[in-house]
């Protein structure tokens, strides 16, 4: 089965990357993983405190992944697989695609104005180490695009 992995977040960049796998899964016969990061605190605080801003960040992320899948089980039909997972983006990313050895693509979108993120820029740099090939969706075409290129 064809599994098509994308990082979620709350950015526009996400939602059309998301749409385009899951619209490409649908026609495939494949499925949709989402994988979303908890951001890594750029502070130590004391234990209890700590351990309550992670807690806060894996709980919002889950309820991000949550509500993309919600979307797109209405619309396709078919719910995804999700993941929540901290650490370093790329490394987290790259740990996921080596646990499960059957992804098909690496689904991410560039930004439609400016510099697209680093997620984008540390893949479009090392695609050619993927095990898996890596759909970069353009940032600037319209749902109707989208849609046809899917």
């Amino acid at each position: 089965m064809r599994i098509y992995l994308v990082v979620m977040d709350e950015t526009e960049e996400a939602k059309r990357a998301l749409r385009f796998a899951s619209l490409r899964a649908y026609k495939t016969g494949g499925t949709v993983h989402i994988l979303a990061l908890v951001p890594q605190q750029t502070f130590n605080a004391f234990g209890g405190v700590q351990a309550t801003i992670e807690q806060e960040a894996r709980d919002r992320a889950e309820v991000m992944a949550n509500s993309a899948a919600g979307n797109i089980f209405g619309e396709m039909g078919k719910m995804p697989t999700i993941a929540v997972r901290p650490g370093p983006p790329a490394d987290v990313i790259r740990k996921y695609i080596e646990e499960h050895g059957n992804i098909a693509a690496l689904v991410l979108a560039t930004s439609a104005e400016g510099n697209s993120g680093p997620l984008v820029n540390h893949f479009a740099a090392t695609a050619g180490n993927l095990p898996c090939p890596l759909y970069l969706i353009p940032g600037g075409i319209s749902k109707d695009e989208l849609d046809a290129l899917a």
